[in-house]
């Protein structure tokens, strides 16, 4: 069996962020980046499978820059068996149609039963990258996943939905699940591992190595800006009526709409 985890490198949670200089990101440069923490649960669930049945092969793939490498890296040093990096700079930031499509042509190219993917990204948090994967290459798939049971045709799982109720589904194989974090207890790279890893081979690819044109983002971020020190709040209250209808008032103030 072949597990494919989708991982994005991101931000360390620790990091000091700052604006860049034409106001339309974060300033990336000498800042520690790490594994987007959704993106672990999901490996550690595909090594658990992989731990279970010493036949299975996990591959994981990431979209970004040269520094990406350190991420694919520490996976591979958990247990992973190679890694994809797609190094590509019109993809780097893309929205998520097109990260999707990148990750599809992946997909199409490793056939693999199972896909992993973490729920959302730690700075993009818009979890929109996983169904449309799983459409893309048409294959079922299931979001918020606390658990999974591989079987030979099917992937059991449990999804968290609203007010902590759960949800049983089976998928059959191929198939996607988006991992939701507290699945697991995530593992550490041993010092074994990560001198293994060191042997693990890394493909680099580009979006034209895997037909995919067209990956640069179609929306764009216009302006990213911090609140303003010692900004105070409206507090709506009242009935929903007039709640909504304060609401409603403040966004034609401020222009919005």
């Amino acid at each position: 069996m072949k597990v494919m985890v989708c991982l994005k490198q991101v931000p360390h949670q620790d990091a000091k962020l700052d604006i860049n200089s034409d106001g339309t990101w974060i300033q990336e440069d000498n800042i520690k980046f790490e594994i987007n923490s959704y993106d672990t649960y999901a490996l550690e669930e595909a090594l658990r499978i992989k731990d279970a049945d010493a036949d299975t092969e996990v591959v994981v793939v990431s979209i970004g820059p040269d520094r990406v490498t350190q991420a694919l890296r520490t996976a591979l040093g958990m247990g992973a068996d190679r890694a994809v990096h797609v190094n590509d700079a019109e993809a780097f930031g893309s929205d998520a149609l097109c990260v999707a499509k990148v990750l599809a042509a992946v997909a199409k190219a490793e056939s693999p039963d199972l896909i992993f993917t973490g729920l959302m990204t730690d700075d993009g948090n818009s979890s929109a990258v996983p169904p449309m994967l799983a459409e893309l290459i048409d294959v079922p798939s299931a979001t918020g996943v606390l658990h999974t049971e591989a079987a030979n045709g099917s992937l059991k799982v449990e999804r968290e939905l609203e007010g902590g109720a759960i949800e049983v589904v089976e998928l059959p194989k191929p198939c996607l699940a988006s991992i939701q974090t507290g699945a697991n207890q995530v593992r550490y790279a041993s010092l074994k591992g990560i001198m293994q890893a060191k042997k693990k081979p890394i493909d680099v690819k580009t979006a034209a190595d895997l037909g995919v044109s067209d990956v640069a983002s179609k929306a764009t971020i216009d302006k990213v800006y911090s609140p303003p020190k010692n900004a105070t709040a409206d507090i709506l209250s009242g009935s929903t009526d007039e709640i909504v209808s304060g609401l409603m008032g403040k966004i034609k103030e401020l222009g919005v709409l």
